[in-house]
């Protein structure tokens, strides 16, 4: 008895995290997905309709309302694209303070000393 009872905890536990792709699943599955609710699934499977989604790049930029950090999240949650999950560009991965570093160096760069010197 305690071995099937074990086994329905494992099946049930199994289903609540279970991936959708969104070429694939139905607007309730993917309204499983934490975060996704009607009017997005709807949304999707709208956007669907034109052609299947290449992948998560295509995703972003299809379906509005998700960006980069929401479709982390969504992948985090079980969201697929083609199977895949969401993997972020070298742009996305930079830390918060990187783009201020950033721009601190290249006003640096662009000083009137910097470029004095650069001539000599």
């Amino acid at each position: 008895m305690k071995k099937i009872l074990l086994v329905i905890t494992m099946l049930y536990a199994a289903a609540a995290f279970a991936a959708a792709d969104v070429n694939k699943s139905s607007a309730a599955e993917l309204e499983g997905i934490k975060g996704i609710g009607p009017s997005l699934s709807e949304k999707i499977v709208e956007e669907r309709k034109s052609g299947e989604f290449k992948d998560w790049g295509d995703f972003v930029k299809r379906v509005g309302g998700v960006g980069g950090k929401t479709a982390a999240k969504f992948s985090d949650e079980g969201l697929t694209v083609n199977g895949k999950k969401f993997k972020a560009d070298a742009k996305d991965a930079k830390p918060a303070g990187a783009k201020a570093d950033e721009k601190a160096s290249k006003k640096k760069a662009a000083s009137p000393k910097a470029a004095a010197s650069a001539t000599k």
